[in-house]
């Protein structure tokens, strides 16, 4: 293993879409797949490595004083030899991974990733592109209040962004039912317009702070409501669909920030996918609690005012 490579670890269950993205892979751990060049967008990489280096190592013990000297905080990625994943992991500072509560921010300390690729060498990465283990956010779950557990996705993903709705703020939630992203909007303060054909969960309706209407999202025009701070959807449709819809409200320059998952029926449409990556200021990732879809996010404090 020679020459400039990244390493990316594969949402559960989407290897095949992460292949399909990279294009050229030249080995693979499990769901550990490596590249050629430096990291590149991968958004069915559920957590990049940017720096991978091939440690040889005599002992576990020695594994250990290897991966200290680098940095402190380290996690492990298994697809084998658990046994000896767990030893070496013993021997390194504990790393906490308790569920975050909502509204915190996520972890700043730099979190390596490292896995056995046989028991005489270690990969490593000191730089990790998700701040999670293995870039799986978890949550001190509300299991009783949402309608749905479609809010951790808004969740995870504000969490992410670094920033969120507030008081003094509109939001719309496009195709809204039952409630679960109006429920989590509506939580931080800001006032939540929520549209769809069928109605809320009655106690998100019931908030006093939105404001339901019934209707396609889709056959809505940006200029009947006005400017927004932050457009969400996590609405079922197709992709390209969804691409239309978007490009409809960036042209109307109404929407500040935008929230929205790309839900794939049937075959992953890497086209639209890609339409979604180019448009400037984006960011697309399969989120930990993402299924066969992708969330994608513009944030107006990361491209120039317009």
């Amino acid at each position: 293993m020679s020459g400039e490579f990244t390493a990316y670890l594969a949402a559960a269950g989407f290897e095949d879409d992460l292949r399909a993205e990279l294009g050229e892979v030249t080995a693979e751990y499990g769901r550990l797949m490596l590249s050629p060049g430096p990291p590149k967008p991968a958004a069915w990489a559920q957590n990049i490595w940017a720096e991978p280096r091939m440690l040889e190592v005599a002992s576990i013990g020695e594994a250990a004083k290897a991966l200290k000297s680098i940095q402190r905080n380290w996690w492990p990625y298994e697809f084998h030899l658990h046994r000896r994943t767990a030893l070496l992991a013993e021997k390194l500072p504990k790393v906490s991974a308790r569920p975050l509560v909502f509204g915190t921010a996520a972890p700043a300390a730099p979190l390596g990733s490292f896995t056995w690729i046989d028991e005489g060498h270690i990969l490593a990465s000191a730089q990790c592109s998700s701040p999670f283990p293995n870039g799986e956010a978890a949550f001190v779950e509300d299991r009783e209040t949402p309608p749905s557990r479609a809010y951790l996705k808004l969740w995870e993903a504000l969490t992410l962004a670094g920033e969120m709705p507030g008081p003094g703020q509109t939001c719309i939630d496009l195709g809204a039912c039952p409630g679960g992203w109006t429920w989590v909007l509506a939580a931080t303060g800001a006032r939540v317009i929520s549209v769809d054909k069928a109605p809320l969960a009655p106690n998100v309706a019931a908030m006093p702070n939105v404001d339901y209407r019934q209707g396609s999202a889709f056959g809505l025009e940006p200029a009947e409501i006005g400017r927004v701070d932050w457009l969400c959807s996590d609405v079922i449709c197709y992709p390209e669909r969804l691409l239309r819809l978007v490009e409809r409200w960036l042209e109307s320059g109404l929407a500040r920030n935008f929230i929205c998952t790309l839900k794939f029926q049937g075959e992953t449409d890497h086209e639209t996918a890609r339409a979604f990556a180019a448009i400037p200021g984006s960011r697309l990732m399969h989120l930990a609690h993402n299924k066969h879809e992708l969330t994608w996010m513009r944030l107006a404090s990361l491209y120039p005012s317009e």
